[in-house]
């Protein structure tokens, strides 16, 4: 049995998807791009800020559904611009921490609005 999971501390899907689903005891995070979700605008002066607002949607859908950043078992992010990579690093662990969940990083032609980082998740259940 799934269940989709919505927050309004978080960024609001910009297309046809929940923000979450769970499924059994594992939380699948739709990927997040840095879209402010006061403001509906992407916060993405550096590479560091929309990491950053990528990790914070992620973290407040995370709570919504009762988890937490430490939860995270497998972090997929996909990146516009090769030169970003090590920014978005050196932010991701200074906000995810040690042991750090398994991840893969694209670089890719395009994202959602535009933007330059979505990050996506699955968390596990306590």
């Amino acid at each position: 049995m799934t269940k989709h999971l919505h927050t309004d501390d978080a960024a609001s899907p910009v297309a046809s998807y929940s923000q979450a689903v769970k499924a059994g005891d594992l939380v699948f995070v739709s990927g997040c791009i840095p879209l402010n979700p006061e403001t509906r605008l992407l916060e993405e002066e550096t590479i560091e800020e929309a990491t950053a607002q990528c990790l914070d949607n992620v973290k407040n859908i995370l709570i919504g559904a009762g988890l937490g950043l430490e939860d995270i078992v497998k972090a997929s992010v996909f990146m516009i611009n090769r030169e970003d990579y090590s920014g978005m690093d050196k932010t991701y662990a200074s906000i995810l921490t040690k042991p750090y969940p398994a991840r893969e990083a694209v670089f890719v032609a395009g994202l959602p609005k535009d933007a330059r980082v979505e990050i996506s998740v699955i968390a596990k259940s306590r």
